[in-house]
């Protein structure tokens, strides 16, 4: 159902004019997928034509989250009689086939919008939880290519998304693109550049970029062993370990070098380790121990 929601959605979608032969359709089956704000009204009526433009742009605001009709009430009296219209500008909203909400003439601009938002939220997400988890299904399962399809559609209707935009940034790391990874990042909208779920992506391209460039991983445990007082061959064990998927391995790695020498290269041990826990979910076990090792070391 997720595909109701349409930020591109041309006014004549979300705003239309109805009548007594369309208003079932317009109002009562739509309300059954979609709330619907009607706006009773007539040419003559002064208030009228201040409400009208105003709904109309709140309506707009909320991307397709909900649907106007308007009806003119000189050409549209059976309807007015059957819902007992007395004065206008009267506003009804529709839902699941219902009037469930409504006011009498004219608001304020931001009476509008919370009204507005009050009978969007009815309908939910518009299905968007249920996308965004079939997408995510998809990438756990290996299907790049189709999580990436799913998470540029809901993009497509709720732009700044911030778990859909960093769902299709992780796509394209994992079908390895990482220079089209990027560049979706950069675009990334100034509403959610620093969202959990974009900070979280950054960090992950972070370590692909390492791992691009990540040494042959017998080698630096052979040199680590040798002396383990070689931070940079530990350190770099450490980007080898995680580009091969021994995350916690990684992490202890780091933890040891920050346990020898915490103020190496500009304390490069601690700032590897956080990138590694930005890049995991909060609740990963490797993320909690690793922070709680980490705090007990720093506060020693």
């Amino acid at each position: 159902m997720f595909a109701q929601a349409d930020t591109a959605a041309p006014k004549g979608d979300l705003i239309k004019e109805s009548s007594e032969a369309s208003f079932m359709a317009d109002v009562i089956d739509m309300s059954r997928e979609v709330p619907v704000i009607v706006d009773f009204w007539a040419p003559w009526c002064g208030p009228c034509k201040q409400l009208g433009p105003a709904l109309e742009a709140a309506v707009t605001a909320a991307k397709g989250r909900v649907r106007m009709v308007k009806v003119d009430v000189d050409q549209n009296q059976m309807i007015a009689a059957q819902l007992r219209i007395q004065s206008i500008p009267t506003v009804y909203a529709f839902w699941q086939g219902q009037p469930v909400d409504g006011f009498q003439g004219a608001l304020p601009a931001s009476e509008l919008a919370k009204f507005v938002e009050r009978v969007a939220a009815l309908g939910g997400d518009g299905g968007l939880a249920e996308a965004i988890e079939a997408a995510e299904q998809a990438l756990s399962e290996g299907d790049a290519v189709s999580a990436a399809e799913i998470f540029a559609a809901i993009l497509g209707e709720e732009a700044e998304n911030a778990a859909a935009y960093g769902g299709l940034v992780r796509s394209h790391l994992a079908a390895g693109n990482l220079d089209q990874a990027e560049a979706i990042l950069a675009a990334a909208p100034t509403k959610i550049a620093h969202a959990k779920e974009i900070e979280a992506v950054r960090a992950q391209i972070e370590l692909a970029k390492q791992a691009v460039n990540a040494g042959p991983e017998a080698e630096l445990r052979t040199a680590v062993a040798a002396d383990p007082d070689n931070h940079q061959a530990r350190f770099d064990l450490a980007v080898a370990l995680n580009a091969a998927g021994k995350v916690e391995e990684a992490v202890d790695e780091l933890l040891d070098l920050f346990r020898r020498d915490r103020e190496w290269n500009d304390g490069a041990a601690r700032a590897q380790l956080f990138t590694i826990f930005d890049a995991l979910k909060p609740q990963d076990p490797i993320v909690l121990k690793g922070r709680r090792k980490l705090s007990s070391m720093i506060f020693s």
